[in-house]
């Protein structure tokens, strides 16, 4: 059976879940990746009410969608952040400029969304980490003695209590490989994993683009964490470095031409899917492939529905026979 396609609805978030959902099953999806903000789905009352849950998948329901998991970016991200004036906009407006409270908020929400998650019935959170040495990404000033080290300590104490609070629950968290996150690359994945003595409920939600443009080979990181993909994001990106601007986008918004690499809507950029498909197919992977719409360049509605198209048109099954195995067997019968 093909895969089922979703669409991550953090990027539609001031839409009503109530208008996007008719709006999607026009597009051609088969369900939707609920996000963690806007009306779309509230931890706090997921985690407390089962008809709450009922309710959202009766609207989804309604018009021909299904939920396979759900994303808490946000608050995921304000874990491990240094939770500057930046983090204002994702944590509640009485804690603004309180990076602790900030942080503890962030971490209740986590273990919540664990629960929420289970009452939904979906066994996949998708989300951020984010890092306390992202700043330190390049070694100068030079890293202090054992700096980075204790940045893996800081991540796997903060985060161990949710993931076993995930645990629990039955659910898996998919940390989206991600700039600014304690992993952004396949050795820092590792050394997150390692940081966490590979705890079961802890594994990636595969996005290549963030890949992509750092050079890193998405179906290689597909091949090294077979076991933990635990959810895939269709996102696309492009890189055209011209020789003026640097890899690290200049500190240029996205969507302004100057930059050396920005985000284009799936199959419009040049991240590789066949590969990915195929690197899928050689994990086995069976979840949903979502497409996380992001191109400032292009109308969404048209972004989202050629989104659709383009994956369902792309994936496959893997071959369950060998294509040379009929030779094989001619060759056989004509020894007998």
């Amino acid at each position: 059976m093909p895969r089922p396609v979703t669409l991550f609805t953090g990027q539609w978030a001031d839409l009503k879940l109530a208008d996007l959902a008719p709006k999607a099953k026009g597009f051609g999806y088969d369900g939707l990746e609920l996000a963690c903000w806007g009306d779309h789905f509230n931890v706090k009352e997921a985690a407390a009410s089962m008809q709450y849950c009922d309710e959202k998948k009766k609207l989804l329901a309604k018009h021909g969608l299904k939920v396979w998991s759900i994303s808490n970016h946000l608050a995921g991200q304000l874990v491990c952040d240094p939770n500057d004036e930046r983090a204002n906009g994702f944590a509640p407006p009485e804690l603004a400029n309180r990076p602790k409270k900030i942080r503890d908020w962030a971490i209740d929400e986590m273990k919540l969304t664990g629960v929420a998650a289970k009452n939904l019935g979906v066994s996949v959170v998708n989300g951020f980490t984010g890092s306390g040495i992202w700043h330190a990404f390049y070694s100068f000033p030079p890293w202090t003695p054992g700096m980075v080290e204790a940045g893996y300590r800081d991540f796997a104490r903060k985060w161990k209590p949710i993931l076993d609070s995930f645990a629990d629950n039955g659910i898996k968290f998919g940390l989206e490989v991600h700039p600014t996150e304690i992993a952004y690359d396949i050795y820092t994945a590792q050394a997150a994993l390692k940081a966490v003595k590979n705890h079961p409920a802890f594994g990636f939600n595969f996005d290549p683009s963030h890949l992509h443009w750092q050079g890193v080979s998405p179906s290689e990181f597909i091949h090294t964490f077979g076991d933990r993909i635990f959810h895939v994001h269709m996102k696309d990106a492009i890189v055209k470095l011209d020789g003026k601007g640097s890899i690290l986008g200049s500190h240029l918004n996205f969507g302004d031409h100057r930059r050396a690499w920005d985000f284009r809507s799936v199959g419009r950029g040049t991240v590789n899917f066949e590969e990915i498909i195929r690197a899928l197919n050689d994990i086995g992977y069976q979840g949903p492939l979502s497409v996380e719409w992001e191109d400032s360049g292009m109308d969404r509605e048209h972004g989202a529905k050629e989104s659709c198209e383009f994956v369902k048109k792309l994936d496959f099954a893997p071959s369950s026979v060998a294509f040379d195995a009929a030779f094989e067997e001619k060759g056989k019968t004509a020894k007998a």
